[in-house]
């Protein structure tokens, strides 16, 4: 017969994840799209397990952070801190979804698509 486990052995409160940190170093949207080369999945070997699960996740399929967290079963505040580090260090790779620049422009544009194709 088997030794019983202490289920609280497996647990890792999520602040010593996150070494005391609650607030990312920058503000990451849910939706945000996080993708991640072999290279970068190479490097995020040696900054830990939490974020080597991570870039494993986003490496060949882009993923939002709202992924990450559900993919690698982190809480979001962990995974969005964690991320956030990842971005800032070059192991993951940020893709915005509409740059600030250009804004009014593209949704024109987007507008006038619409509307040609309500007249075909």
């Amino acid at each position: 017969m088997e030794p019983r486990r202490d289920p609280r052995g497996a647990l890792v409160r999520p602040y010593a994840v996150t070494r005391g940190r609650t607030e990312p170093l920058q503000n990451i949207a849910l939706e945000a799209v996080l993708s991640c080369t072999p290279t970068q999945v190479a490097e995020a070997r040696f900054a830990g397990h939490d974020k080597h699960r991570i870039a494993t996740v986003c490496e060949g399929r882009a993923q939002s952070l709202a992924e990450v967290a559900a993919y690698t079963r982190m809480p979001l505040g962990v995974a969005r801190v964690l991320v956030a580090d990842m971005v800032a260090e070059g192991l993951l790779t940020l893709h915005t979804a509409a740059p600030a620049e250009g804004f009014e422009e593209r949704m024109n544009l987007l507008g006038r698509v619409l509307s040609g194709l309500r007249e075909l």
